[in-house]
């Protein structure tokens, strides 16, 4: 079968691979009908993460079709169209009891290599193995689209993420650093719960006239201070999303939150140290909180939100592809000329 295959430092490429198959009665084969690149999807082929070998299957987010079920699987039959979190979780343990899954002790996060748990082929080629099926995968539900759907396994639980872990009150003010793909989801979650005003703060224009056009400010990491205090009378928001993934924008958040605010990092952090501000945030009692998105628990909420037409995540794909423009979506996202790239497998 072909797949996208981690080369080296910087660079993919379609491959010829076997094909995978079912190793564990929990297991299901499903043949991917779409395939979502990440910026995580970056940091994997930067090296940034540990045990990422060449030839490796990359990619995490993917919807299709079930094609062949281990004998322990009771949720899902051939022919199940299906989404799928980017991440395994066993179902059952301690952790995924408390819908805590990612901190299951069976984790697997599929084509990152082995900084998240065991190595896990990922999901950009024409079939992927989906361990602990009946946990991972969810039925793809009429409403929703597939490229919703690639969101909703990711990108879009991971904004909602944030704005569950923050808190968020009806009418209270947000920034948002990183205007990327996340970045933007996070926003539309904040609005969706009823923040006052989301600021998304972000280097490129064209992603700050995208966030404005999706109904939040937008400003360069210059005009965000002037801004943020304009808008809450020199107090500062209620809450940071740190959506980049590194630690000057980590560090920015506490020049923009109250006192007694909230800082959430969503963002994909490689680095094993940061110097953090402590008497500042002592003095201000600020909380710093870091969320990953889940959506093996928050499918029924998204999907809901989505069905109804309160999200509509899908305005932030500006890329449809095959196999052949993957290696120059990959370019293109890391210089920023898109924000969101979908491969069809059949294309």
């Amino acid at each position: 079968m072909r797949a996208i295959v981690y080369q080296g430092p910087g660079t993919v490429a379609v491959r010829d691979v076997p094909p995978p198959r079912l190793e564990s009665p929990g297991d299901a084969l499903v043949r991917v009908d779409l395939a979502g690149i990440c910026g995580t999807d970056l940091h994997v082929i930067a090296g940034d993460f540990a045990g990422i070998q060449p030839g490796a299957i990359i990619g995490h987010e993917f919807v299709g079709e079930v094609i062949a079920v281990g004998s322990a699987v009771t949720r899902f039959r051939i022919g199940d169209r299906v989404m799928s979190s980017d991440f395994t979780a066993c179902g059952h343990c301690h952790w995924c009891d408390r819908g805590d899954h990612w901190e299951c002790r069976e984790k697997a996060f599929f084509g990152t290599g082995t900084s998240f748990g065991p190595s896990l082929a990922g999901a950009q080629a024409e079939i992927v193995r989906v361990p602990h099926a009946d946990t991972t995968l969810g039925l793809l539900s009429k409403g929703c689209s597939d490229e919703a759907a690639i969101l909703l396994g990711d990108n879009l639980a991971t904004g909602w993420a944030a704005v569950e872990r923050s808190g968020l009150l009806p009418g209270e003010t947000v920034a948002i650093i990183g205007g990327g793909t996340v970045g933007q989801l996070a926003g539309l979650s904040a609005q969706a719960a009823g923040a006052g005003a989301v600021i998304v703060i972000e280097p490129s224009e064209a992603r700050r006239a995208f966030a404005r056009a999706n109904g939040s400010l937008a400003a360069s990491p210059e005009q965000a201070p002037a801004l943020v205090a304009r808008l809450t009378d020199g107090e500062g928001v209620d809450v940071v999303v740190e959506a980049v993934g590194n630690a000057t924008a980590l560090a920015a958040g506490f020049d923009l939150v109250r006192k007694r605010g909230r800082i959430i990092s969503i963002g994909a952090h490689a680095a094993e140290s940061w110097s953090f501000p402590l008497a500042k945030s002592f003095a201000n009692e600020l909380t710093l909180s870091f969320a990953i998105g889940d959506s093996i628990r928050l499918r029924p909420r998204l999907l809901s939100l989505i069905t109804t037409g309160v999200l509509d995540p899908t305005v932030v794909v500006d890329r449809r592809i095959g196999f052949a423009g993957a290696a120059q979506a990959y370019a293109d996202l890391k210089a920023q000329r898109i924000m969101k790239a979908v491969i069809d497998p059949r294309i």
